[in-house]
């Protein structure tokens, strides 16, 4: 039997002209065969309305506010409005849906943090586009996070984690220049990342000791300082810290033999330098059901792993995998904390 859910999740719109509107009419229409926990978008009906259309897709669609949008789910896909601010124009991205896109994860994030939605569920945004409207933020995860400072009135550390059938990755640095990455590195970074792994893979993922694999910077993790000296100097001294702490982290290990068959068999996640290093494992062995889970927030947020593809938009061949997963994740992970308070 299955247990309904007591709370709808909360689905941004994401960029309108992105191919956001296009995976969540299609994983709707799939909502029964795929068990999918309830959603509502929160977004703008119009740009649903047009893009069924385009699509040649029957998807009713009901504006409603979250009170009783858990009924509405079986029959229709309920929205919460929030206008894009603009006509859109399918695949072309324009600065004034700016203001609509953000207020959507506002909206998001408020509704999650005051119990009303069982987690948040990001479509993907155009950074590019964020940042000519002003946006003063690297990305989705560091606007949650100053989202949640400010609603709890504590400093959050946000951690980005990619978790797919076959491999969970962590970059300890993120959205910056590959040339910046060793500077930005210290051993209280990486201890912090792994701290927050650890506590959120045992308390949302149910993994009672989780194993950390924790990758070198340099080729070969240094080759013993002849071919850098970070790894020895700053990655070392954390892991050694970490073991002190009762944390399982082992490391630091050559990148380059970290992600093979035999090799994931050892870890339940994989602490990575810099962006790349974790992403490029993560899409490549899972690139249509990985998910982007943020860490470290006082809410559940799950986000597809993939971008905007404003060049599919609207043509009916962009594949809704991603966003399944990642909804299905967003409500067991949102049932899981459910279940530890």
């Amino acid at each position: 039997m299955t247990i309904p859910f007591s709370r709808p999740l909360a689905l941004t719109q994401g960029d309108p002209a992105g191919i956001g509107p296009d995976i969540t009419l299609v994983a709707w229409l799939q909502r029964r065969e795929l068990g999918l926990p309830p959603f509502v978008f929160i977004g703008d009906p119009d740009v649903l309305a047009v893009r069924a259309r385009l699509l040649d897709l029957t998807v009713p669609v009901r504006e409603t506010d979250f009170a009783n949008a858990g009924d509405i789910f079986a029959d229709a896909l309920p929205v919460l409005a929030v206008p894009a601010g603009v006509e859109v124009a399918v695949g072309e991205p324009h600065v004034a849906t700016a203001k609509g896109t953000i207020a959507a994860i506002e909206k998001a994030v408020a509704l999650t943090m005051a119990g009303e939605a069982l987690g948040v569920v990001t479509n993907p945004i155009a950074k590019s586009v964020l940042y000519e409207a002003g946006f003063p933020f690297p990305g989705h995860t560091e606007f949650l996070a100053d989202l949640a400072a400010k609603a709890t009135g504590r400093s959050m550390t946000p951690v980005m984690m990619l978790a797919g059938p076959k491999l969970r990755a962590i970059p300890v640095t993120i959205h910056i220049p590959i040339k910046d990455v060793p500077a930005a590195l210290t051993p209280e970074i990486i201890i912090e990342t792994c701290r927050i792994a650890d506590a959120d893979l045992k308390q949302r993922f149910g993994i009672a000791q989780p194993r950390l694999a924790v990758a070198g910077l340099n080729p070969h993790a240094g080759e013993g300082g002849a071919i850098g000296s970070e790894d020895e100097t700053i990655i070392h001294p954390a892991i050694q810290a970490l073991r002190a702490q009762g944390i399982d982290a082992i490391g630091p290990l050559p990148a380059d033999t970290m992600f093979h068959d035999e090799a994931r068999t050892r870890y339940d996640v994989a602490i990575c330098m810099y962006h790349d290093q974790a992403l490029i494992p993560a899409k490549a062995l899972g690139f249509d059901d990985s998910v982007n889970v943020t860490l470290g927030l006082p809410f559940v947020r799950t986000s597809p792993d993939h971008g905007t593809a404003f060049g599919i938009a609207g043509k009916g061949i962009a594949r809704e995998s991603s966003l399944v997963a990642a909804l299905k994740l967003a409500g067991q992970l949102g049932r899981s904390l459910e279940g530890n308070h």
